[in-house]
């Protein structure tokens, strides 16, 4: 089981905020958009260097933790196919995912948006933030997400003990809205406070989110944020954090939402995107790839284990 400390936390937890676009970023963020090379490099560097250090077989099983041989570049012919067949509604299960119990998923960096305190706002003391239902704004915020609905799921699993439910974990889950702005931080969404939430995980370490399908924004391919503490109470003090991690969605699936009414600027954004290029997932991506099924028409359910 992994502690965070200040040591591990990835420098661009310290991101100015207050840079904007027309979307709540400027022509800066726009690069560095909770992806920059002053913010990600050094989490992914790390692994990576891990990597060399290890050599021979170490390093064969530890690029088979990390790696994938399903690094397929993102195309616009596949989104042109993609956007025939979610006219129809049709439903897609996705199964690109690695059900790992004895691996721990891995680090990354949080962004400059995670509202965990670190960066100086913290939504994790505010009464309101333990909830399952992430749409609606809460507190003296009223706000509403839109979107195709997403049900998040994740399992989290102690691989200290050979991956066993870590029931009574906490999870902070967090992500960006149909537009890609961030609650809290973005312009368009700077008096809001939805899509983040905690929940405590269950007898087989369960927690289950109500969503909206995130945004594809520039430079990223479509993610979710999250972090894992030891206890409720631990985790809205913000305290002995275990992970900070990302979860990938999958590209049939996001092109088949994005392909419909308020995603429109995601789908130039996943042309200019792949998951070998994007800045957190181009070094492995296996283990934070999440098993998706459901439609356009019907919603769709995420699920990944979260072994810590």
């Amino acid at each position: 089981m992994f502690i965070s400390t200040p040591a591990n936390r990835t420098k661009d937890d310290a991101l100015d905020a207050t840079a904007r676009d027309a979307h709540g970023h400027d022509e800066h963020e726009q690069h560095e958009h909770d992806l920059g090379l002053s913010h990600d490099l050094p989490t992914l560097l790390n692994r990576r260097r891990l990597l060399s250090f290890l050599g021979g077989t170490g390093a064969a099983v530890a690029l088979a933790a990390c790696g994938s041989s399903d690094d397929t570049p993102t195309t616009s012919s596949s989104i042109a196919s993609t956007t025939a067949s979610s006219s129809a509604s049709a439903t897609t299960a996705s199964t690109d995912t690695t059900e790992s119990t004895d691996t721990e998923i891995p680090e990354e960096t949080a962004g400059p948006y995670p509202a965990d305190g670190s960066n100086g706002i913290n939504v994790l003391t505010e009464s309101g933030i333990v909830r399952s239902d992430l749409t609606k704004s809460f507190g003296s915020a009223s706000g509403v997400a839109d979107g195709i609905p997403l049900t998040i799921k994740l399992k989290v699993l102690d691989v200290s003990n050979d991956g066993a439910a870590l029931a009574g974990a906490a999870v902070y889950l967090w992500h960006c809205d149909q537009a890609g702005n961030y609650s809290m931080y973005s312009d368009a969404a700077v008096n809001e406070n939805y899509l983040r939430g905690v929940q405590e995980a269950d007898s087989d370490g369960s927690v289950t989110f109500k969503s909206i399908f995130p945004a594809a924004y520039s430079g990223r391919w479509p993610h979710i944020h999250f972090e894992v503490y030891p206890s409720l109470k631990e985790a809205t003090t913000a305290s002995t954090k275990l992970r900070t991690s990302q979860l990938a969605l999958p590209e049939d699936v996001s092109n088949a939402v994005y392909a419909t009414d308020g995603y429109e600027a995601s789908i130039s954004n996943m042309t200019r995107t792949s998951l070998t290029s994007d800045m957190v997932f181009s070094d492995g991506y296996s283990l934070q790839m999440a098993k998706v099924t459901g439609s356009v028409a019907d919603g769709y359910t995420a699920t990944l284990n979260v072994p810590v």
